[in-house]
């Protein structure tokens, strides 16, 4: 049964200081290193900013955008590319500023996290999906995003729903620095074992299995195919999905070792149920007596170098050839690789299962959303299913 709400729509221009929303610094230029910074579109993900790497602009030119300048607790939200990517400013990034491609929202009278909430919504993608101009990549204009219509139940409601769903994104936060705090260690303690080293290539410690191109003739239905979008941005509107029949060295389940040896030239540890690994994307596959967890690192600590390779490419999409995983790395010893396995292994596998019980929260959340939303069920019922995700 469907219950009774007695709630209001206003525009989100209503809910925002002065009833103004600002995109950020139109050109930043390149990076400097002391400067100030900024939030960029490939930087919001999952409700969540990623201060890990960002760009820095001069600090004149961060005054030229006063009007963006953050201080904790607006609400980011992307305008060009991915579109509709939202995350609130957490009191640290104070000081920062942001891109062209995000808009800075200052709520009035409801808070960031309950408009963040609403842009999750079916009915308010569907709206933005309206808007879209895509004549030459995904742009909303910021007079479209202030018209958006935003329910505004009363506090208490609003609240209880912004408490019981936080509860869920606090989680997911929590998994989130988790897995950072696992690859940090990871990194130093395998810089540590590099005092006594043996110098080969890539490819004696691991295969690498290119993908081929499984979008051709997609069914839409069946697994996913993994392009470096979905690597770099996870599974979005314009996944592609494949039931195709593939060889086994084309199949990623989690744990498995992706490198996309083009274009942005990243390397996961993939985490979501099974897909089909597409071209552009090696399968890694170590070599006995090499762990995952070595292989990885080694990878990542030639990423720098197969990056400014790749720059190189006069060619509309950098990358690297099979050649330069033939140069000669330095691989800790086997003793060392032994004595340290089953500290880093371990770390590998907590990591992972962090990255796949978020995947689990994140579809509770989504699922519990809008049915808040539409009244189907109350803040009670919800807190049950709360915590049996938690």
């Amino acid at each position: 049964m469907t219950l009774a709400f007695t709630w209001t729509d206003k525009s989100l221009e209503e809910l925002v200081v002065n009833g103004d929303i600002s995109y950020g610094i139109v050109q930043p230029g390149v990076d400097s290193p002391s400067g100030v910074p900024i939030v960029r579109v490939k930087d919001i993900r999952s409700g969540r900013i990623d201060q890990r790497s960002p760009l820095r602009v001069r600090p004149q030119l961060s005054d030229r955008y006063r009007r963006t300048l953050l201080e904790g607790g607006e609400l980011l939200v992307s305008i060009v590319g991915t579109v509709g990517e939202s995350a609130v400013v957490p009191k640290e990034m104070a000081g920062w500023n942001v891109a062209r491609a995000v808009a800075v929202v200052r709520p009035l009278g409801v808070s960031a996290d309950w408009i963040r909430l609403c842009l999750e919504t079916s009915a308010v993608k569907h709206a933005l999906a309206g808007v879209l101009n895509t004549t030459v990549q995904s742009t909303l204009n910021l007079a479209d995003l202030k018209r958006l219509a935003i329910p505004v139940p009363p506090p208490a409601e609003r609240e209880a729903i912004v408490e019981v769903l936080g509860a869920l994104d606090d989680k997911i936060a929590a998994n989130a620095k988790l897995v950072e705090s696992a690859g940090s260690l990871s990194a130093a303690t395998f810089a540590s074992m590099l005092t006594a080293t043996d110098s080969m290539p890539l490819t004696a410690v691991a295969s690498f299995i290119n993908g081929k191109a499984f979008t051709k003739n997609a069914t839409g239905t069946g697994r996913v195919v993994i392009r470096i979008a979905e690597l770099n941005s996870g599974i979005g509107g314009s996944t592609v999905y494949n039931d195709l029949d593939v060889p086994e060295q084309h199949l990623a389940r989690p744990g498995d070792l992706l490198f996309a040896w083009s274009g942005s030239l990243t390397l996961h540890r993939w985490y979501r149920p099974e897909g089909i690994v597409n071209q552009h994307i090696f399968k890694v596959f170590p070599t006995a007596g090499y762990p995952m967890w070595c292989v990885h690192r080694l990878i990542a600590r030639k990423l720098d170098e197969f990056k400014s390779i790749a720059a190189d490419k006069a060619t509309t999409m950098g990358h690297i050839q099979r050649r330069h995983l033939d140069e000669p790395v330095n691989v800790p010893s086997q003793s060392k690789i032994r004595s340290h396995d089953a500290v880093m292994s371990a770390l590998w596998e907590r990591a992972l299962a962090a990255e796949q019980e978020s995947l689990t929260l994140e579809a509770t959340r989504d699922a519990l959303l809008p049915q808040l939303m539409s009244g189907k069920i109350r803040v009670k019922a919800a807190e049950k299913s709360v915590g049996e995700a938690l």
